[in-house]
């Protein structure tokens, strides 16, 4: 049986949630039900989400229009 390496490190062992970055992974990871995004951040996407679809909007508006298919239609029409 292998010795288990001696740590100097606390973080491993540490069980309760505390200002450390790898003990608020672990508890984030354990929680998904209790972690939830700031408003700040669900806000600021909306925002970025709005901006996108309008920039859309505009590419698609100052496009020049094309005809998919222009022969079909000419035979709908004649028929």
């Amino acid at each position: 049986m292998t010795r288990r390496k001696k740590s100097r490190s606390l973080a491993d062992k540490v069980t309760i949630r505390t200002g450390r970055r790898k003990d608020y992974k672990k508890w984030r990871h354990d929680n998904p039900e209790q972690v939830a995004p700031s408003r700040r951040f669900v806000a600021k996407k909306q925002q970025q989400r709005k901006l996108q679809a309008a920039r859309k909007m505009a590419r698609q508006e100052s496009g020049q229009p094309i005809s998919i298919h222009p022969d079909k239609q000419d035979k709908k029409e004649d028929s």
